[in-house]
């Protein structure tokens, strides 16, 4: 799944691309917004929040303005209204927009051709230099159209966006009050909930939770140095929304050497040699869903595990075998 870097870079490259041009085509292959008519439209901006996606339009000028998609008027009226509206959209696991047929390049989406099929929203505008820009989004998922102002129907739930570029105190202790709020719960579900702070993804989970040497399956409240993580994923996401590679290490290992752990399975430890091992975290809280694959490494983030283990609490996805789903070199 992109994490908020990569959404963060991909609204960067629509806004460039859209901001200021009227569209001429919209083709929403969504049925909630599937008879939607953007012709007129003007983009005013393309923003992120946390993984999400915010195109937002501003109505055409004048008479004659075409009705707001997803509003009505009243029988015998004919007032119509112009609000201005954000197309909505979110990349999840495999999403991605092309913009005149060239893709993000991004370490964590493919940026090769898309089946014409995964097309859910097709955009043609012209720009007041007179050029012609076309984007689509392909396997894009909760494609809505609303009003702007209702926005925060779709983001409100989310916590401080590391990405902000307002970002402060006020929102990093914010951010820190939310995961605070539940000293028990597993750091790495803690992460990823995006209530807590937005876009944190599953690389970033692996690679913090590392560097602060703790199992993700751990209690919050073990965790040494909470306003330091919060600190290091605010300051690594934002240094990495200018790379197509992500890097967590430094850039000093070598070849091959952007993270210390995610997708490393088996090869040996940068820090003390071991080797690397795979698991799963599940989430209990959400009945029926699958445990999301996570990295660890035994020696370097055994510490919280193995006191649990020793009280007889031994973690579901510990680095040592557990039963079940277990973890594999």
């Amino acid at each position: 799944m992109p994490e908020g870097d990569t959404v963060f870079r991909q609204c960067r490259i629509l806004h460039e691309a859209l901001a200021g041009a009227e569209i001429t085509r919209s083709d929403l292959r969504v049925p909630s917004a599937a008879t939607a008519d953007l012709r007129g439209w003007t983009v005013s901006e393309v923003v992120p929040r946390g993984k999400h996606l915010l195109l937002r339009l501003l109505p055409p000028a004048g008479p004659g303005a075409p009705t707001s998609p997803g509003t009505s008027t009243h029988p015998g009226t004919s007032t119509r209204t112009a609000e201005p509206l954000t197309l909505h959209s979110h990349l999840m696991m495999d999403g991605i927009w092309h913009v005149d047929g060239v893709s993000l390049r991004s370490s964590d989406t493919s940026a090769g051709p898309r089946p014409r099929h995964t097309a859910r929203v097709v955009l043609e505008a012209i720009r007041d230099d007179g050029r012609e820009v076309r984007a689509v989004g392909y396997d894009v998922k909760q494609v809505r159209l609303v009003r702007t102002a209702d926005e925060d129907e779709l983001i409100g739930h989310l916590g401080p966006d590391l990405l902000d570029p307002d970002w402060s105190e006020q929102l990093r202790a914010r951010a820190l009050e939310n995961l605070r709020a539940r000293p028990e719960r597993p750091v790495g579900l803690a992460l990823l909930d995006q209530r807590n702070l937005a876009g944190i993804g599953n690389i970033y989970r692996c690679e913090l939770c590392f560097l602060h040497r703790i199992h993700p399956s751990a209690p919050l409240r073990e965790v040494a140095d909470l306003p330091g993580m919060v600190d290091l994923a605010q300051r690594l996401l934002t240094v990495n929304t200018s790379r197509a590679v992500r890097m967590t290490t430094g850039g000093m290992m070598g070849r091959r050497g952007d993270l210390w752990v995610y997708g490393r399975a088996g090869e040996p430890c940068r820090r003390c040699g071991a080797r690397i091992q795979r698991g799963e975290l599940l989430e209990p809280e959400i009945e029926g869903s699958e445990g999301r694959v996570i990295f660890v490494c035994p020696r370097c983030q055994a510490c919280a595990t193995e006191q649990r283990e020793k009280k007889g609490q031994g973690a579901a996805t510990g680095p040592r075998r557990p039963s079940g789903r277990g973890f594999r070199a």
